[in-house]
């Protein structure tokens, strides 16, 4: 195997190619609002690296609308017998291509469901976060596409992150994110279908094993740069700002150590992109 840096973040963290700092004027960031900007950041690396055929909330659209038509068509049962035999091959032929439609993206709809499920699960398990890693690729080992978010002042109110309504902040916050991305330069490759990986660096403690199992040595090849955004909070004094900046600083450093209580778990749920070779083909 060739030779590796420790991923998700590894490696000192500075301003320069592949980083940007986002700054939120809250002290602090809901559990429901990290989950926000993580589900927009999750769904723009999967459309523009052409896994998925459009952006993620239409395709959620399309899904749930493709499902209540085939239902509805379903119900409508055998049509009555004056009914023209044009309209009643009308009526099958649409019934066979919205099921073929359901069936194409139903892997991939339930793929996506269930690892925004199981990241919603964690935060709320969790009192805190520190990073949010996505890497799109065959495997963690040799990704071809890296995703760090980082979170400074990460310790989370008593809100859930099931909470259907999306803030102010999460809003702002993922717009900005997602202009970051792509001021990166970050997607419009066709790699083909590819995997999505999803890991949280969380306490040690952390015990969610139907959807999340610890990967102590989380590794990838160095030919792979991250893009790495840091959600900064504004800090209530200097003494808070210091202490979340070394926080930062020893999130981003991967080597096994007997003082740090936080490890990464990876997401036992994974996206599999569909295979096309841009958006408007898939």
């Amino acid at each position: 195997m060739e030779s590796t840096d420790e991923g998700g973040g590894g490696g000192e963290l500075g301003l320069g190619l592949g980083f940007a700092e986002i700054g939120a004027v809250a002290e602090g960031l809901g559990r429901s609002e990290v989950f926000h900007i993580v589900k927009e950041v999750i769904g723009f690396v999967l459309y523009m690296h052409h896994q998925i055929p459009s952006v993620l909330q239409s395709l959620e659209n399309e899904f749930v609308a493709l499902k209540e038509e085939f239902k509805n068509l379903v119900d409508s049962g055998t049509m009555p017998a004056e009914t023209k035999a044009s309209d009643q091959r009308k009526h099958n032929m649409r019934k066979r291509e919205v099921k073929q439609g359901i069936k194409r993206q139903e892997k991939l709809m339930n793929g996506i469901s269930s690892l925004l499920s199981a990241l919603q699960d964690a935060l709320d398990e969790l009192p805190s976060i520190q990073g949010v890693t996505l890497v799109l690729g065959g495997s963690l080992a040799r990704p071809l596409h890296v995703c760090d978010m980082l979170f400074s002042n990460g310790r989370f109110d008593s809100g859930s992150a099931k909470e259907c309504t999306k803030s102010k902040v999460a809003q702002t916050l993922s717009r900005k994110a997602i202009r970051a991305l792509i001021s990166s330069g970050a997607g419009s490759t066709s790699t083909g279908p590819c995997k999505l990986f999803l890991l949280m660096k969380c306490p040690c403690t952390f015990n969610l094993p139907l959807h999340f199992s610890p990967k102590r040595e989380f590794h990838y090849t160095k030919k792979v740069v991250p893009f790495r955004l840091h959600i900064k909070c504004k800090a209530k004094d200097k003494a808070m700002n210091d202490q979340h900046s070394n926080t930062i600083s020893s999130s981003c450093c991967m080597s096994e150590s007997a003082q740090t209580e936080d490890i990464w778990f990876q997401c036992r749920h994974t996206v599999k992109g569909l295979a096309c070779k841009a958006p408007t083909e898939c």
